[in-house]
């Protein structure tokens, strides 16, 4: 079966050269570039693929990227059924394909298919870690996606593909579009991509996390209500977290005198909690507590970020960690 591939990058340079080499088992490969200052454009057009330089007089997004790359597939040969989308720092399992054509084949009301995305280098810094475990999720039927999944094309024109006015959380939401059109997604046991998040910095987790926040707001205030509930959950955990309980744990000294301060307890008490939620080594269920309580805050900070922006009518640029 044929498919093509939609790869997006941005300054990827030797990422984009590997992910390039990765995809030859496609049939056509449309490569979007979003500004890129390095030689991503010359290594893209050594490999073969098919050029489109996205128009950044306009506010990027990866969705206006994705589409865009969509339509120049679509132009290029109409008959292709399957679309694998990447990002331009992963590099394709050379296996994947086959298996996820073979379901979608197999399972005509499956719109998408997505598989295990690896971290490279999980053990060059914490976030890297963090973000393969964060991949790391069960096989079955799912509720979203990420930037990387083989989808038959059909069922992106169906809905009108990626909203691009979306900076962050665009996948997800594409998700709850697809299965109001009674679709399904899967997610297969099956090696799909090699990520290199490339995070080293403390800096960049934060910001990383902020965009989840922002992610979360923007998600629930267009889907939040039932049945879907979109992002409800995480947004309002991001309030609790990581707004309200610390303006609370703030003013309660203020008014209750030095045992107010104890409100700041509740989160070496979360922490603990998720410790003993998790199983394996002591030492790796401490980290990952730490960093999911401490994600709140960031997390929050992204929450009022996306209600002043949607107060204001305001239109943010990509919030990028790297």
């Amino acid at each position: 079966m044929k498919f093509g591939v939609i790869a997006i990058g941005r300054n990827e340079g030797q990422r984009l050269k590997t992910c390039l080499a990765s995809l030859s088992a496609a049939s056509a490969i449309v490569y979007v570039d979003s500004g890129s200052t390095d030689d991503s454009v010359i290594l893209a057009s050594n490999a073969g693929a098919d050029i489109v330089n996205l128009d950044m007089t306009r506010p990027f997004t990866a969705a206006r990227a994705r589409n865009t790359g969509f339509r120049r597939l679509r132009q290029i040969d109409k008959t292709i059924e399957y679309v694998q989308f990447i990002d331009g720092d992963c590099e394709l399992i050379a296996s994947w394909p086959k298996q996820a054509l073979a379901f979608l084949d197999q399972n005509p009301v499956t719109a998408a298919v997505t598989g295990r995305r690896r971290e490279r280098f999980p053990a060059r810094s914490v976030y890297n870690w963090l973000c393969d475990l964060e991949w790391n999720t069960p096989p079955g039927e799912t509720r979203s996606f990420g930037g990387d999944v083989m989808i038959r094309a059909i069922a992106l024109d169906q809905v009108s593909g990626y909203r691009e006015d979306m900076i962050a959380g665009e996948e997800p939401e594409l998700c709850v579009r697809l299965r109001g059109a009674n679709w399904k997604i899967w997610r297969l046991d099956a090696e799909m991509t090699l990520h290199d998040a490339a995070m080293t910095r403390f800096s960049q987790w934060w910001r990383r996390s902020l965009r989840s926040g922002y992610a979360f707001g923007l998600g629930s205030s267009l889907h939040g209500r039932a049945p879907e509930y979109h992002k409800v959950r995480e947004t309002r955990r991001a309030w609790l977290w990581g707004v309200w309980l610390p303006l609370a744990g703030i003013v309660s000294p203020i008014v209750f005198g030095p045992w107010g301060a104890l409100l700041w307890c509740l989160y070496p008490l979360q922490i603990l909690r998720l410790v003993f939620k998790r199983q394996g080594p002591l030492a790796d269920r401490l980290k990952i507590a730490f960093f999911q309580t401490l994600a709140r805050f960031p997390e929050g900070v992204g929450e009022i970020m996306c209600l002043r922006d949607r107060v204001f009518s305001r239109k943010r640029r990509l919030i990028e960690y790297k």
